[in-house]
This record gives C-alpha cells, sequence and structure tokens, in this order.
C-alpha cells in the first residue's frame, strides 16, 4: 500500500471515480422509490476534481444544479474480487466530497431513456478535501456528514444511513472492475440536496474530523 504522503495527492494520479447512486433509506423514503437491492453504479472522470480556492462552475445548458455531500473512499492498492471480509486493506483512507449534478441534464437524459453521463461528469462537479487518514475514521458506519448553504444547514445524516456500506460496495464493484491506488468511491448522498445558485458557498463535512468550503461562480 502506498504511502498517507503518496496518497495525499490521489486525485492528481487515481484513474477513476466510482459513483454509487439511491445508497441512503431515508432518500428512497423521501423519493417514494424502492430500496436497490443491488448499488446502482457509474463513472466519473478525474477531469471532474477541484480543490478549495477554485469555483464550482455551471455547465453549459444548466439552470439547476444540485449539491450532494458524499463519503468518499479512497483505494490504497489494486485490486480485484475483493471480499468483504478484506475490503479494510484495500482502504488507503477517506475524503470529504461533493458530488455536485445538472438536474437538467439528469432529467433530459432519464426522459428519453439515454445515458446521463454529462449531469455527472461536468468540469468542476467533484470538488474535494484533503485526504484523510484511515485512523483518524474508527468507523465508516458512523459518520455524521453534514452541509451548509450560505451558512444555513441543509443535510444532516449518519452513513450508518447506507443500505450498502463501504465493505459491501467494493466486494460488489471488484466483481466486475478493478480498483487501483488512488481512485475514490464516492458512497451516494444523504437526504437534503437541493439546488444551488451562482454565488452561493457550500460548506460540508465530516463531523469533527473535516470541512471543506467551495463557492459557487458567479459568472
Amino acid at each position: 500500500m502506498s504511502s498517507s504522503r503518496s496518497l495525499n495527492l490521489f486525485h492528481q494520479f487515481g484513474k477513476k471515480i466510482i459513483g454509487i447512486g439511491m445508497n441512503y433509506r431515508n432518500v428512497a423514503k423521501e423519493l417514494g422509490a424502492p430500496i436497490p437491492n443491488k448499488p446502482l453504479v457509474f463513472l466519473k472522470p478525474t477531469t471532474t476534481y477541484i480543490t478549495e480556492g477554485q469555483d464550482i462552475r455551471f455547465p453549459p445548458n444548466c439552470k439547476e444544479m444540485l449539491y450532494e455531500i458524499e463519503f468518499g473512499v479512497v483505494i490504497g492498492k489494486r485490486g480485484f474480487n475483493i471480499s468483504r471480509s478484506e475490503a479494510d486493506s484495500y482502504i488507503g483512507g477517506y475524503c470529504v466530497t461533493l458530488d455536485m449534478t445538472s438536474k437538467d441534464h439528469w432529467l433530459e437524459a432519464n426522459k428519453n431513456g439515454h445515458p446521463w453521463a454529462l449531469s455527472k461528469a461536468f468540469d468542476t462537479s467533484t470538488p474535494i478535501g484533503r485526504f484523510i487518514e484511515k485512523s483518524k475514521v474508527s468507523d465508516p458506519t458512523n459518520v455524521q456528514l453534514w452541509l451548509n448553504l450560505n451558512g444555513k444547514q441543509r443535510m444532516n445524516e449518519n452513513t450508518g444511513d447506507m443500505i450498502f456500506p463501504v465493505d459491501y460496495l467494493l466486494e460488489y464493484i471488484t466483481q466486475y472492475m478493478s480498483v487501483e491506488e488512488g481512485d475514490l468511491i464516492i458512497t451516494g448522498t444523504p437526504p437534503g440536496f437541493d439546488t444551488v445558485h451562482k454565488g452561493d458557498v457550500i460548506e460540508a463535512g465530516f463531523k469533527n474530523i473535516d470541512s471543506i468550503k467551495f463557492h459557487v461562480c458567479k459568472n
């Protein structure tokens, strides 16, 4: 496994971002949707990453953009067909992550039965915080996620509400694709996601562990 020093730069050398949709029971309840019987997996390119000091930008033809906070899992070494019992040894650390979504592109694609990659894969759609050492998160199934928009709390949920926990996700994903050092798994949004406007300020984090702050570009 890589040293924590090298994993600090995971966003510079990791090859992919693996996203999970509809992974909180309270989201399914809020939307009136059935609980998935298997993880809903999608991919994002690493060109979507931004770090603090860079602004979130609206993609073309997007009037409504959603904020989502996600529990990010940084992979520490290459693996394939990982069992749940082995999963922890492949985790290098964690990261506070935002998954910005173009609602306009998602609705259009969903209506027509088309792929919805553009709704998730536009530049600046994956704002991230610093790499968090694995030792700082004693239990990934009990992390409080929060998000404030312009100083007002909008999201506050525990990872214990996940339908598929991190070890299950690693086992499921690696039946189909290898994970590699520096890859990031974003494990789904809790309830409370909503739209942002140009000039908004998003603050989010893992309670008592780490936080991030991003501005939505005014132009």
